[in-house]
């Protein structure tokens, strides 16, 4: 599959890495074009490099790897807003965290935007936005293939969200239909509830029991 990544950071890094290697052509686009180059060039496996307009034609498939508040202007320069992505699957793994807020204290972690995949589907008409790889860092990614990882996936386009479970096998993730794009509002809140636990050295897997005893008794 064609692959376009718009970003030309960790995250483009770590998940274009992996799928350069599983054969899927990957390319890296960014605002600086040698930038993206430099990258693709890091990925090895085929991986090209040029500018954001270049990567959004190119993938069949798209990741948006860029900063939440870059997520307006990014896509204005694809076109996305003129129809430019309609048809293809748009792969958002952004969180809005509040910058700069980063502590050992849990409450310390705040979004600064409620529902970004919400707004990236309304800037992107056509475009099968789904929601995924948020709730982890970039490292994760490159460390914990093949251990039985989920990765949750929050969309409405059912194909697109069937690439992207592909995509996520792929990389020796395991996919986890979360349901439609409506509930991404929430997987970001979870991201952010998560990490600021890691962050204040608490282990977040904890809080849950394994599937089998995670069902009350009726009260009958």
């Amino acid at each position: 599959m064609r692959i376009g990544i718009l970003g030309a950071g960790q995250m483009a890094e770590a998940l274009g890495s992996g799928w350069a290697r599983a054969g899927h052509e990957v390319m890296v686009g960014a605002r600086s074009p040698e930038k993206a180059r430099k990258l693709a060039e890091a990925i090895g496996s085929g991986a090209r490099g040029g500018d954001l307009r270049a990567a959004a034609a190119h993938g069949e498939a798209l990741l948006l790897a860029v900063p939440a508040l870059s997520v307006g202007g990014i896509l204005t320069e694809v076109g996305a807003a003129d129809g430019a992505l309609a048809g293809r699957t748009l792969i958002d793994c952004t969180n809005a965290y509040e910058p700069d807020a980063f502590t050992n204290a849990p409450n310390s972690f705040l979004l600064a935007e409620a529902a970004v995949a919400e707004r990236v589907a309304g800037l992107a008409p056509g475009a099968g936005v789904v929601k995924a790889f948020n709730v982890c860092a970039a490292e994760v990614w490159t460390s914990h293939a093949g251990r039985g990882l989920g990765v949750p996936l929050c969309g409405d386009d059912e194909r697109a969200v069937e690439v992207v479970a592909g995509l996520v096998s792929d990389l020796g993730f395991d996919p986890v239909r979360a349901g439609g794009l409506s509930r991404a509002r929430y997987l970001e809140a979870v991201s952010v509830f998560v990490v600021g636990l890691w962050f204040a050295g608490y282990d977040a897997r904890q809080m849950l029991p394994p599937l089998q005893e995670a069902f009350a008794h009726s009260d009958a």
